[in-house]
């Protein structure tokens, strides 16, 4: 495997091998880094390509791909609404002060109560299936003088010349109410049973394997075309989900869509179906990746390097849990901070392995550099997508995070300690 790795005195965050050693005295041998500077850039890049397409547009950041609260209140201030799929997830909007209008409530498992609370707090809210459509109508019942909002998650065909478009390859999306067996017309006649229902956006997310403009222009057209056919007097809102790419690595060397590729395919359809009204429906992005995969560092120390037969394996304090929770086999950019930069030594292959005692525990594999020594630390890259989420409670606490702006650090996650680990509120010794 070819590496992607660059070996450095100074690195991302200005810092030498005290400078890091000095923050891991405060926080632990790893921890997370948060770039803010990064994190506001690519809100306005994002915000910037769309917004000079199509005005009436706002982000909706998606609180499932990376929910740390000081990383959500930055991107409320900058603007974005905040995307839940959860009442944990919405719970915690409010908890860091989120207005209850600006936020988006979508996911497929939503309780009466859930509803009952979305719609008092008047939240945009996405139905993802049938059952929840009896909430809403027994809600509005119930509360004949208040008029309830609510948009409907659909689900059609986006495959491609026959090809489905879906991660795994998976032939159907699971998710949204179905267009094509009825579903879609059924649901718009039970909520138009309820004089005080109106039913004001649309829907669309799809996890595609590829990203691909083709992909977002196929949800996009069809986006447009079923509101026009079925809502058009009460549309109020197009929301064509997340999961677009975010700037990627330049070792990577991929040719991926831009956010100005993106927001050109998205906006231009908008443009042409809703010309002439006089008020154009808001466009609804929901970012999650894009948004905070290259924002985050994980920072680990070398414990030891050690030869097994013929080959080296360095251990660090980390775990692929750490930055790839998934555990896909590809190299993230990577960067070697060493004690002592100056010793000359030739190149190693070998493998970072991780504290657990699982035999996957890679972080990286056959990496092709000079062997990191015991005290050196290795600094992965683009990490802030699922890692903070996925992360489990496995064998060692959560590390901790520290926000980066400009030149100062501030701790916004204290590294886990055993009283939290094994929280007493909730486990019975």
């Amino acid at each position: 495997m070819e590496s992607i790795i660059e070996a450095t005195g100074k690195n991302d965050l200005g810092l030498d091998h005290d400078g890091i050693h000095q923050l891991a005295n405060e926080h632990g041998s790893s921890f997370y880094v948060l770039n803010v500077n990064k994190l506001r850039g690519n809100y306005r890049k994002i915000d910037t390509a769309f917004k000079s397409r199509y005005e009436n547009f706002i982000i909706g950041y998606s609180y499932k791909t990376n929910y740390l609260p000081y990383l959500c209140k930055e991107l409320s201030n900058l603007g974005a609404y905040a995307e839940v799929v959860s009442r944990l997830e919405y719970d915690l909007a409010i908890r860091i002060g989120e207005d209850p209008m600006r936020i988006i409530f979508n996911g497929p498992l939503k309780t009466m109560d859930d509803i009952t609370y979305a719609l008092n707090n008047k939240s945009i809210i996405n139905i993802d299936s049938l059952y929840e459509i009896d909430f809403v109508k027994e809600f509005a019942l119930s509360n004949p003088d208040i008029e309830v909002s609510i948009g409907l998650r659909v689900n059609f065909d986006i495959s491609q010349n026959g090809v489905s478009a879906l991660q795994e390859g998976y032939k159907l999306s699971r998710f949204g109410i179905c267009v094509n067996n009825g579903n879609l017309k059924h649901a718009l006649t039970e909520l138009r049973t309820i004089k005080n229902i109106r039913i004001v956006g649309l829907h669309g997310h799809f996890s595609t394997k590829n990203r691909s403009l083709e992909s977002y222009k196929i949800i996009t057209q069809n986006l447009c075309m079923l509101a026009k056919e079925n809502i058009l007097d009460s549309l109020e809102y197009i929301d064509v989900g997340g999961g677009i790419y975010g700037e990627l690595p330049e070792s990577y060397n991929t040719n991926v869509p831009t956010f100005d590729d993106y927001a050109e395919t998205i906006c231009g359809i908008l443009n042409k179906e809703f010309d002439g009204l006089e008020k154009k429906p808001l466009l609804i992005l929901e970012p999650g990746v894009a948004m905070v995969a290259n924002v985050f560092l994980f920072i680990a120390e070398v414990i030891e390097s050690k030869k097994i037969r013929d080959e080296y394996f360095v251990l660090v304090d980390g775990s692929v849990h750490n930055v790839k929770p998934t555990m896909h086999k590809n190299n993230l950019p990577m960067r070697i901070v060493r004690k002592n930069p100056d010793i000359d030594t030739v190149k190693q292959s070998f493998n970072i392995v991780g504290y657990t005692c699982m035999e996957k525990d890679y972080l990286a594999f056959e990496i092709k550099d000079r062997l990191p020594m015991k005290d050196d630390y290795i600094i992965f890259e683009n990490v802030g997508a699922y890692t903070i989420v996925f992360n489990p409670p496995f064998i060692k606490e959560r590390p901790g995070i520290v926000a980066m702006n400009h030149t100062e650090f501030t701790t916004v996650r204290r590294k886990e300690t055993i009283k939290q680990f094994f929280n007493e509120e909730i486990y019975i010794f």
